[in-house]
């Protein structure tokens, strides 16, 4: 079932660069309007990339240190506040809540996700 009009094709989908990364470092982010932390993440032969994540309710920074998460690698970089974010982690949303998407087992970072 379809729960709305927002129909993507395979090949819309197919340009989305999701990869695996490893949360290198993790630190507040006070300028953000939401809580939020910046993190540094390592994607192999991609290079270490940042972004922004509203995560603090369920993860502590020393639960996200060298944690693998999957992100969206090729959208545009975007400003937040005085932060310039380079990619997109992703995550279940549940009510306020994220939980982090991540392989089940570790994976080379910079792997694709298909």
């Amino acid at each position: 079932m379809i729960l709305n009009d927002n129909i993507v094709t395979f090949e819309d989908f197919a340009k989305v660069d999701l990869r695996i990364g490893t949360i290198i470092e993790v630190t507040d982010f006070p300028e953000a309007i939401r809580p939020a932390y910046q993190l540094l993440i390592d994607f192999g032969h991609l290079g270490i990339k940042k972004t922004s994540a509203q995560i603090t309710t369920r993860y502590k920074k020393d639960d996200l240190m060298n944690r693998q998460i999957i992100a969206v690698v090729n959208f545009p970089r975007k400003q937040i506040a005085k932060f310039m974010s380079d990619c997109l982690i992703l995550g279940a949303v549940n009510g306020s809540d994220v939980i982090l998407l991540n392989p089940e087992n570790p994976v080379k970072n910079g792997a694709i996700v298909a």
